[in-house]
């Protein structure tokens, strides 16, 4: 008991392992139908002390206006499975229940992001991104990149998208696309920092920052 107590509070207030719960990271995470879905820890702490950068993989808490979810394990009805199901997601074995989601951040407050440039890349604040993380499924390409008109990211919100980017319901099209689509940073849970399981997936979760310097 002491155990779960102690995990319990590490994963409030410190960490978390989170069950990638759809394919739109593939394939920076996996989280495809028929295979062992990564599960990846979560730092909590460090946008506490830092700010957010481009390039980062972060949990976070879907918007009102975000109506389509990653995390589709409804609760339980039943009151011991409940129980049993929620310290499943606690200890990082079993989904969520919260409606989080995990997407890599493309654009900060104040900037301007659209697509796509005649190279068929997302571009921010007229400059296109350098997206070495982007997964194209069989069959697609850059040119299968769907535009969409510029939108400067409010204050306090964030502009972010799956690294599978064909198959993710991100900030172009959540509550409409345009600005209900972007994220209060507010509702930011984390850092995805590491994969932890499978084991044969152990790594670093890359947060290559996509927007030129200078």
């Amino acid at each position: 008991m002491t155990a779960v107590v102690l995990t319990a509070l590490i994963q409030a207030f410190v960490a978390r392992v989170y069950v990638i719960p759809s394919a739109s990271m593939e394939r920076t995470l996996h989280g495809c139908s028929g295979c062992e879905n990564d599960r990846v820890l979560v730092d909590k702490l460090t946008y506490r002390f830092g700010d957010i950068e481009p390039g980062e993989v972060v949990v976070f808490r879907g918007p009102e206006a975000w109506t389509t979810h990653d995390f589709r394990n409804a609760p339980s009805t039943n009151p011991v499975a409940r129980v049993v199901q929620n310290i499943g997601s606690l200890l990082g074995v079993a989904p969520a229940n919260e409606r989080d989601f995990v997407k890599r951040v493309i654009a900060l407050p104040g900037q301007t992001v659209m697509c796509c440039d005649e190279q068929h890349r997302v571009v921010v604040d007229g400059k296109p991104l350098d997206e070495p993380y982007v997964y194209w499924q069989p069959g697609s390409s850059p040119a299968d990149h769907e535009p969409f008109a510029p939108i400067r990211v409010p204050d306090g919100r964030l502009f972010v998208m799956g690294d599978n980017r064909m198959n993710s319901t991100d900030s172009r099209k959540q509550g409409g696309g345009g600005v209900a689509g972007t994220v209060p940073i507010e509702n930011v849970i984390g850092k995805a920092r590491y994969v932890v399981f499978p084991k044969d997936r152990w790594s670093v979760v890359s947060d290559h920052n996509p927007q030129p310097l200078g």
